[in-house]
């Protein structure tokens, strides 16, 4: 799976009805709603999902999206007329209404960010999973990672960086929120030091659609992958510091122009090679962080047989084969043809442990597995679906470790576990993604006990 940065949503098909885009209107601040950093307001019976405001507060909010018969407004809190205590001035000269799409939450103290995202979780745990926090095994806290920084300073943390470039002055910037309008920007602040001391912000890209920039964590291997602008030509990139260039046709796929056509990153005792900007967690910490979480909670003992479904690059198969040994067996499945092969280059020297190249829910159904001891599963954003959790509660796992990306998607799969008699015995929730609504859990599961 790439971690190319998403492409901006089309505005939905609208329902009719005149237009409202420009309206203001003043409106008290309800709860922090799931996805896209917003909360929810409502004025004269209409719902409006509003950016840049806190729970609580009261503020003047121009509508962005909607007509008089669209079902809910998007809007942009302009004017704050009763600040929430957790609200700062945004570090960020490109945050803002109008602005950079980027991050969710400048505006908010790190503390004030992570309270929304436990009230995220709470929710979706309650409305799709039937599960008080307790219930989940969850302390109802989102952990910081990281060092803490001084008041005011931003964690450079996003160690992938997708530009946009403005095909006008061939200037990089970054989306406006929901929409293909460039925002200029001179520098990103969460951006780690290794992508912005390639100086992307500083030179023009004549004939480029996109900059992707990748700056590994665990070494100083940097790779610059650059999009044609439709009929163009590449232009001879040359940057201060020593950095691969790839490039995508049109086709989607990564050619090298020069350099490795991957980086090496560094986590869990092991060298990884990641090739193409195939996917990585972003946060430099989060390998680490995670395989931690995921060894805790399974406890894997020697001789045990191991699952790694949407396995990657090999982090969490790697992981578990150190702790079965020689006499334990684990299997790692993953549809990216080059990740698996990247798999297989990092753990060629474990005999234990065997990658197959694959979708998880095609694939499973044909090993002949019939049982195992230990599963950990990291699939995407959508999650792994009924059909994939049904069969994995059929194998009879001691334990099984859920790494999710969306709490929507993980609440919907712990009530599939629960009628396939799983139950999550602990669940922890990581702050990888500072200034935006996303956030990273891992829960564990067990076999109901009988009479339970």
């Amino acid at each position: 799976m790439r971690t190319r940065a998403p492409r901006p949503e089309a505005a939905p098909r609208g329902p009719g009805g005149d237009p409202l885009v420009g309206e203001r209107y003043e409106v008290e601040i309800g709860p922090v709603a799931h996805g896209g950093g917003h909360c929810v307001a409502r004025h004269e019976g209409r719902v409006l999902f509003v950016r840049h405001a806190l729970p609580g507060e009261k503020v003047v909010a121009l509508v962005t999206e909607g007509t008089t018969k669209s079902r809910f407004l998007r809007a942009d809190a302009v004017e704050i007329l009763e600040p929430a205590k957790d609200r700062i001035a945004p570090p960020c000269p490109f945050s803002g209404p109008g602005k950079c799409g980027g991050c969710d939450w400048q505006h908010v103290t790190p503390g004030g960010q992570r309270k929304l995202k436990v009230q995220v979780l709470t929710e979706q745990l309650a409305k799709l999973a039937g599960l008080t926090p307790a219930e989940a095994g969850w302390d109802g806290s989102v952990e910081p990672v990281g060092d803490k920084l001084p008041a005011g300073e931003v964690p450079a943390w996003r160690t992938r960086v997708q530009y946009a470039v403005d095909p006008e002055t061939g200037k990089v910037g970054l989306r406006k929120n929901r929409s293909h309008d460039i925002q200029a920007v001179d520098r990103c602040l969460i951006a780690a030091e290794g992508v912005t001391e390639l100086g992307i912000e500083s030179r023009d890209w004549p004939g480029v659609a996109t900059v992707e920039v990748i700056a590994a964590a665990g070494s100083s291997d940097r790779q610059v992958v650059l999009t044609p602008a439709p009929g163009a030509q590449l232009p001879l990139v040359e940057l201060d510091k020593p950095v691969s260039i790839a490039r995508i046709d049109e086709h989607d796929n990564i050619h090298k122009v020069h350099g490795r056509s991957f980086v090496r990153e560094r986590a869990a005792g092991r060298t990884w090679r990641v090739s193409n900007g195939g996917f990585w967690q972003i946060h430099p910490e989060a390998p680490d962080t995670l395989v931690d979480a995921v060894l805790n909670g399974l406890d894997p003992q020697w001789g045990e047989s191991a699952l790694d479904l949407y396995c990657g690059v090999g982090l969490f198969a790697g992981a578990l084969a150190d702790r079965v040994g020689e006499d334990g067996a684990v299997l790692g499945i993953e549809s990216s043809k080059q990740a698996v092969a990247d798999a297989r280059h990092n753990l060629a020297v474990l005999d234990n442990v065997r990658i197959e190249c694959d979708r998880v829910e095609t694939l499973l159904p044909r090993t002949g597995i019939t049982a195992t001891d230990l599963i950990v599963l990291d699939p995407p954003r959508a999650g792994a679906g009924r059909e994939t959790v049904a069969h994995l509660a059929g194998l009879s796992a001691r334990r099984i470790a859920y790494v999710a990306c969306d709490p929507a998607a993980l609440a919907r799969d712990l009530a599939f576990f629960r009628e396939g008699g799983y139950r999550p015995v602990s669940l922890r929730a990581f702050d990888l993604f500072p200034m935006t609504h996303h956030f990273e859990c891992v829960a564990i599961l067990e076999p109901v006990a009988e009479g339970h």
